[in-house]
């Protein structure tokens, strides 16, 4: 009988894009993903994956998944199943409950290469979903108890697992040290800015990686306030800092070869009366000069001294910041796409490439500094903070923004990735950004699966030229 179920179950599914079917009385559900995507998604259907398991998936303390997908799959649909177990949470039934509940999930491998799947595998997935829960976690967690002061704890907790003592500079300090640009932001906040460094240095390493990521712990605009209507929700601000940390932590774990700085430009956006005036002029670490002509205009300006001090201070070939920037962002490349603004085609298209293998989507934005850059022009100041005319790509010129304090003749690879609104879906966190980390700097990786997802992927065999050219640098793209 339980066959024949089975086959009746399976025969009323009808994919549209996804479809779903209870059985025995609710007991369990099989539910169906897309049979086809377009080419800007992933083939894992890894929003789906996460939306069916938060809408079918029967209630009880003990539950099982049984995921049936191909092995180039695995990665993305254990991260989107990961982000329909969020770990925040502050309703009182939840402090009430004593029994602890347990998520299984099996892999059934089909399609190529469909063999029984390794330990080191399950131990990656392991790696990397903790690094997606842990960054929606600290997303979700509001300013009342993530702020400054909590978020260093976070960095320390990890530095401590990891075996790495952070750096940190903060408060006053930072004003000393030229870091005009978080100083200026997080000023008026009870809990002072500050920008902490986690260092991963290997034997051996070709390269030095950065990783800058945005923690704006709270964003009411500064003295440009936001309204009643768009201020909720900017808790998720710091959601590139999340991302970073956790990404951070997976990566280490996994093993990585190259020299990897994750650098957290952290500050509350406050209101009160040592906030940063429209008008003022801040020093920022890069030397730049910069008019403020918009207090919500922050991010950009913490970034810019994140990314001067990975140029300056760390010598990193490759720097790659995440943030929350624009709400731009969403209108240009939606709710479910990462927008991508980066001074490099190869490392533009490995982005792309890299989110349809692990789900977290990006899609790219248009680079042209000399087009557009000019909408910075300050009287005063060598620029200003915010845009001219705000309907000219404002996504792409707050991403130019942050570039100019590295210089857009500097040799090195700039990727940009603005994660405003794929950072959340409704009311959840998503920790968006940690698989696509891992999956885009897979290549350095010891780990064979993030190597599979990397956008070197299975097929990263260079022409034997550019093996030559590349030799002391570690092809990452």
């Amino acid at each position: 009988a339980g066959e024949k179920i089975w086959q009746s179950a399976l025969s009323t599914l009808n994919p549209n894009p996804t479809d779903s079917c209870p059985l025995y009385l609710n007991y369990a559900t099989v539910a169906a993903l897309p049979s086809r995507v377009s080419r800007h998604n992933s083939p894992s259907a890894a929003q789906f994956i996460t939306r069916l398991v938060r809408n079918c998936l029967p209630g009880g303390v003990n539950r099982c998944i049984l995921m049936v997908c191909e092995r180039s799959e695995v990665f993305a649909s254990a991260c989107a199943l990961a982000r329909a177990f969020p770990l925040f949470t502050h309703r009182s039934s939840a402090s009430r409950r004593t029994e602890k509940k347990t998520v299984t999930v099996e892999f059934f491998l089909v399609g190529q290469n469909n063999g029984p799947m390794e330990l080191a595998t399950l131990k990656c997935l392991a790696s990397a979903t903790d690094g997606v829960r842990l960054a929606a976690r600290i997303v979700d967690t509001p300013c009342n108890e993530m702020n400054t002061d909590t978020f260093l704890e976070e960095i320390k907790k990890v530095g401590k697992d990891l075996g790495i003592t952070p750096t940190i500079i903060r408060d006053e300090e930072l004003k000393e040290r030229g870091f005009g640009g978080i100083y200026g932001v997080g000023k008026a906040a009870l809990h002072p800015p500050a920008l902490a460094v986690l260092s991963h240095t290997p034997d051996g390493a070709t390269q030095t990686i950065a990783w800058v990521g945005k923690g704006i712990v709270y964003d009411t605009g500064g003295l440009s306030i936001k309204g009643k209507t768009t201020m909720p929700g900017m808790k998720r601000d710091c959601g590139g800092a999340a991302a970073i940390l956790g990404a951070f932590k997976a990566t280490v774990k996994q093993g990585f070869k190259d020299n990897l700085h994750a650098v957290f430009c952290l500050a509350e956006n406050a209101v009160g009366p040592r906030a940063t005036r429209p008008d003022d002029i801040h020093v920022l670490y890069s030397g730049k000069t910069v008019e403020i002509n918009n207090t919500d205009a922050e991010g950009r300006l913490i970034l810019a001294d994140g990314v001067a001090y990975a140029c300056k201070d760390l010598g990193a070939d490759i720097i790659l910041d995440m943030a929350t920037l624009t709400g731009a962002q969403g209108i240009a490349t939606g709710k479910y796409h990462a927008a991508v603004l980066t001074n490099n085609e190869e490392w533009e298209k490995a982005c792309v490439k890299a989110g349809r293998n692990c789900g977290d989507l990006v899609h790219p934005l248009v680079y042209c500094p000399e087009l557009h850059f000019s909408e910075f022009t300050s009287a005063v100041a060598d620029m200003k903070n915010s845009v001219a005319d705000r309907d000219n790509t404002p996504s792409s010129c707050a991403g130019l923004f942050i570039a100019s304090h590295i210089g857009f003749d500097w040799p090195g690879v700039w990727v940009h990735i603005d994660i405003a609104a794929p950072v959340h879906a409704g009311e959840r966190a998503t920790g968006y950004g940690v698989a696509l980390l891992l999956s885009l700097f897979g290549g350095a990786s010891e780990d064979p699966l993030l190597n599979l997802v990397s956008p070197l992927g299975c097929n990263g065999d260079s022409p034997p030229e550019e093996m030559e050219r590349d030799s002391k640098r570690r092809r990452l793209v």
